[in-house]
């Protein structure tokens, strides 16, 4: 539309230009405009004439022009006059003032633009040129003498403002807008000679979008008006909205002049949407079209946001469809004399001017008397007419708000004009001044209106941005009414702009704020995750992944929990992971440590056994020092599986693997040195051996020694290069910790477990080839399968161990030291323990001599321990 309005001004240019050469080739000696002036509405002569132009009329009649023929003159439908007569009632007010401009008279010339381009670019020519058609100065034809008028206000809306200013800056004559409002006006570089009083769309638009955000509407529709006005501060507001982010359902734009079939797909728009608030950033012309439109088939309820071009508009409060709408709006105020100077109108006084007598005649319906010309009204007014009885936009002065920017601008020329041509007390009205002095001194006011309002400009013409935020509440007789429920200060620091002071009733008289989103809230523990072709605010929700929370309602992403930590069932917060172990208290563990006391105390008590019977042959011939040290290492390895169990601190894990390997080793060791007294026993029998004084008790001694302190020292080892230590197993269960023994050195750990094994192997092999010995008690066989067990529980251990999750890895290995434990000591002790308590008859050197029945011709062999210590070998054969 600002393209539109450039050359619609270049244009009227052009054909001004025309027109004026034409007449001068006719006529050598003088120019005349081959378009007649257009006259203003209001006019009085004055020492200094201010200009002004208003929207008297929404709307201009258009008619087809023919290029041929010379077009007909602008016609206006439509009013709106007040502002007209405020701008006429402050000219008064200053003339009968002693302070400002006194002696000095100011005139007006009112024009009405009928709030149309072409007709602001006609009167800003007239402003510049005045309303003489011919000229005797041919020059004056091509070059404008100096303007008419040092300056003007209005106009009423953007589109036209932009073409008239257009059109004023290339004479320097200053603008001040009451009620132009577009942001784009605040460009000096393109509008050098533009002010306003009404607050620029930029602080509206930023308004409206944190007002939006506040009530928490994400999906919203928008609406605009295809001007200068509409695009620009739609334009601001979608680019805050999406700073807020606010996502636009629809934005659709309509011009009251464009075909209806625009206007029919607006409003079909708007009923299809899902969006429940709608922004309308549309002049009251454009609204009123459009709310007629969709009275027709109303729409589902809808909250209405609105520009403060139509949210105070008398006209418009009428459609019952906009009740609860909400919308920043010029404060209210009050002119004192302003009521009594709009009311003082008779009919004889409305007689004078055509456009009185049209409002007249307009307001009652009828034809005043004595009115030359035809009238559409075919009654004649009867003199009973009361003007103070109408209800309408000029009896109106309840909310003086636009009034009040028009009352602003005329008194901000006023003191420009006195600051030019005054000093002190002294004016002089013969003083010679140029438009841009007045420009300049229009950028410098500042002063107090007689009601109290603050008038000054900034570095871009633009007042500071103060709003009513004004909602339309029913009132008791059922009827919509304003009612201010806030403000709005731009000049306060951010966050404390608003300042609310009542209720709002929103629609459908509600007290609720109505709920406008594309998607519901996503609740804690979930994600918004946005919709294929949709808008940001357009999402599913989804769950957060395994081991993610979010804490927040419309989280964009889930976050990770600490390692330590683990989402709660909801997944809206993290929790401590349970700490697992193999605890004192656990069932596991009670009976593990119930099977290991039991081991040790049958050790003990086994021990307590031989120890009275030591002196028994079976005892004797066992080798009874080497079946103490086994019973004292069983007892160890029954108790070191306790170190197994609890808290894995940095001690027990050492003392844990550790003990396991010695006592384990000092254990087979015993066993091993059993194995070789009974083959060297057998050795013993043949002639000429002399093998046992070469493995006598010293030798079993020594060999227990040297095999366990080989297993010391490769513990010493293993603890010094790297020692196990507690380790939480964060890696295994996602959901809990695993606080378990990391062994350290791999190589350490099964060095340890690889010399068992070996030495369980070793003993395995002399066990099985002394499995057959001739002895009436053979002891290799229960050897044999002890260390078949011992092999098998270990190979078994070793994919178990590896496959076992958290704390049954702990049971697992305490499994196998006490089933290996157990098994050495059933199979070694519990045949000669049977025998010394149940069958004593059998625990004598007869029997063991084989004395009694047996296989005919056999040969018994019987090691037999010497008080001296020394073995000594039987054997008897028998028959």
């Amino acid at each position: 539309m600002q393209i539109t309005s450039i050359l619609v001004s270049f244009v009227s240019v052009l054909w001004v230009t025309a027109f004026s050469t034409a007449g001068c080739k006719a006529n050598p000696d003088s120019c005349r405009l081959w378009a007649e002036p257009q006259m203003p509405i209001l006019s009085m002569d004055g020492d200094f004439v201010i200009g002004g132009i208003f929207s008297v009329h929404y709307y201009m009649k258009s008619e087809q022009n023919t290029y041929t023929t010379m077009p007909a003159q602008p016609q206006c439908a439509g009013r709106q006059l007040h502002l007209a007569r405020a701008l006429e009632f402050t000219i008064h007010e200053i003339n009968n003032s002693t302070e400002l401009l006194p002696g000095i008279t100011l005139g007006y010339q009112i024009y009405d633009s009928c709030s149309a381009e072409p007709m602001s670019v006609k009167v800003a020519f007239q402003f510049a040129n005045g309303l003489v058609s011919v000229f005797n100065d041919t020059n004056a034809c091509l070059k404008s003498a100096a303007a008419t008028v040092p300056a003007v206000v209005g106009e009423s809306s953007s589109s036209p403002s932009i073409a008239l200013a257009r059109m004023l800056g290339l004479f320097g004559i200053a603008e001040v807008s009451h009620s132009a409002t577009c942001a784009c006006l605040s460009d000096k570089n393109q509008f050098p000679t533009f002010f306003r009083t009404v607050p620029s769309d930029h602080h509206q638009a930023a308004a409206l979008a944190r007002m939006v955000k506040y009530y928490g509407w994400t999906w919203i529709g928008a609406v605009r008006s295809d001007t200068d006005y509409g695009n620009y501060g739609m334009a601001a507001f979608l680019k805050a909205a999406q700073e807020e982010g606010i996502c636009v359902e629809y934005s659709e734009a309509y011009y009251r002049t464009q075909p209806r079939i625009k206007l029919e797909r607006v409003a079909n728009v708007i009923r299809r949407s899902t969006a429940r608030v709608i922004v309308a950033f549309i002049t009251a012309a454009d609204m009123k079209f459009l709310l007629e439109e969709l009275v027709q088939q109303p729409p589902p309820p809808l909250q209405w946001i609105a520009s403060e071009a139509w949210i105070i508009h008398p006209d418009i409060v009428r459609f019952n469809i906009c009740a609860g709408a909400v919308g920043f709006g010029v404060p209210r105020s009050v002119i004192p004399g302003l009521p009594e100077f709009l009311l003082d109108l008779s009919p004889a006084q409305a007689l004078k001017l055509p456009i009185l007598t049209e409002f007249w005649e307009r307001s009652f319906s009828c034809s005043l008397k004595g009115r030359t010309g035809s009238s559409e009204f075919m009654r004649e007014c009867d003199g009973s007419e009361d003007i103070r009885a109408l209800q309408n936009p000029y009896t109106d002065t309840s909310q003086l708000r636009n009034t009040n920017m028009v009352y602003k601008a005329t008194y901000a020329i006023a003191h420009a004009i006195h600051s030019v041509i005054c000093n002190h007390t002294q004016c002089d009205k013969t003083n010679k001044f140029s438009q841009w002095q007045i420009l300049n001194q229009l950028k410098r006011v500042n002063f107090t209106t007689k009601n109290g309002y603050q008038v000054n400009f900034d570095s871009n013409g633009d007042p500071v941005a103060v709003y009513e935020l004004i909602n339309w509440q029913f009132k008791k007789d059922g009827t919509l009414d304003f009612v201010p429920v806030g403000y709005y200060d731009s000049s306060k620091p951010r966050g404390q702009e608003f300042r609310m002071s009542s209720a709002i009733h929103w629609l459908g008289h509600q007290t609720e704020v109505p709920v406008s989103v594309c998607s519901e809230s996503c609740p804690p523990g979930t994600r918004k995750a946005v919709q294929k072709g949709r808008p940001v605010c357009c999402y599913d929700c989804i769950p957060c992944a395994e081991g993610e929370i979010s804490n927040k309602t419309d989280s964009l992403d889930c976050m990770h929990c600490p390692p330590d930590f683990w989402p709660n069932a909801n997944q809206d917060s993290c929790l401590p992971k349970p700490v697992e172990f193999l605890s004192w208290d656990d069932t596991l563990g009670i009976i593990l440590t119930v099977f290991s006391i039991t081991g040790a105390f049958m050790s003990v008590c086994v021990a307590s056994i031989f120890y009275k019977y030591r002196a028994s042959p079976i005892v004797r011939a066992n080798n009874s020092e080497l079946s103490f040290l086994l019973l004292f290492s069983l007892t160890l390895c029954f108790l070191c599986s306790l170190t197994f169990i609890g808290r894995p601190s940095e001690w027990s894990c050492m003392l844990r693997h550790t003990a396991f390997g010695i006592t384990f080793v000092l254990c087979i060791s015993c066993v091993l040195g059993k194995t070789i007294v009974v083959l060297m026993a057998f050795r013993a029998t043949l002639p000429g051996s002399n093998v046992m004084k070469w493995f006598g008790p010293p030798q079993q001694r020594l060999s227990v020694l040297t095999f366990t302190l080989k297993q010391a020292i490769i513990c010493v080892i293993w603890l010094k290069v790297s020692p196990p230590f507690p380790f939480k197993n964060l890696r295994l269960y996602k959901d809990k910790i695993i606080l378990e023994c990391n062994v350290g050195s791999s190589i350490g750990f099964w060095a340890v477990l690889g010399y068992i094994g070996l030495l369980a192997v070793l003993c395995f092999v002399l066990a099985f080839l002394a499995r057959k010995l001739p002895d009436n008690f053979n002891e290799a066989k229960f050897i044999t399968f002890s260390m078949l067990i011992f092999c098998a529980v270990w190979i078994t251990f070793i994919p178990a161990y590896v496959s076992s999750p958290g704390k049954f890895t702990v049971a697992v290995e305490i499994f196998a030291i006490l089933a290996s434990s157990f098994g050495l000591f059933i199979c070694i002790f519990a045949p000669k323990c049977f025998i010394i308590v149940f069958r004593p008859t059998k625990n004598t050197k007869k029997h063991l001599m084989g004395k009694v029945p047996s296989k005919p011709n056999a040969i018994h062999i019987v090691p037999i321990l010497k008080k001296d210590g020394l073995l000594s070998v039987e054997h008897s054969k028998s028959y």
